[in-house]
């Protein structure tokens, strides 16, 4: 059997055919700004979320510090000492300076 499609029947596949493809590209571009959201908004959780272990680990080292401190009698007047630069009595200080370093002159 042969069948001999009309230009009628060719012309209507062609129009479905190019409804489909606009439909999908109407959903596409109204879809796009609501995925373009999502990515920004993800990318801000993971640079959120690496700031909150950041702050975990500050946090976490200042307790540590805080119990030294409180635990240890000794930790206080050490402290006192380096940050003052100080001695006790029949103690020797050496005191590093930071290395002097020459920066490029961009010649």
């Amino acid at each position: 059997m042969n069948v001999d499609l009309s230009i009628w029947d060719k012309l209507t596949r062609v129009v479905i055919f190019l409804l489909l493809a606009a439909a999908i590209v109407v959903v596409a571009v109204a879809y796009l700004p609501l995925i373009k959201e999502n990515e920004r908004k993800r990318s801000q959780v993971m640079r959120l979320d690496a700031q909150i272990q950041k702050e975990e680990e500050t946090a976490r080292q200042l307790k540590e510090s805080t119990k030294v401190l409180r635990e240890d009698t000794n930790a206080i007047g050490r402290l006192i000492r380096e940050q003052l630069i100080l001695a006790k009595p029949d103690e020797t200080v050496i005191y590093f300076e930071p290395a002097i370093t020459n920066a490029p002159t961009g010649r």
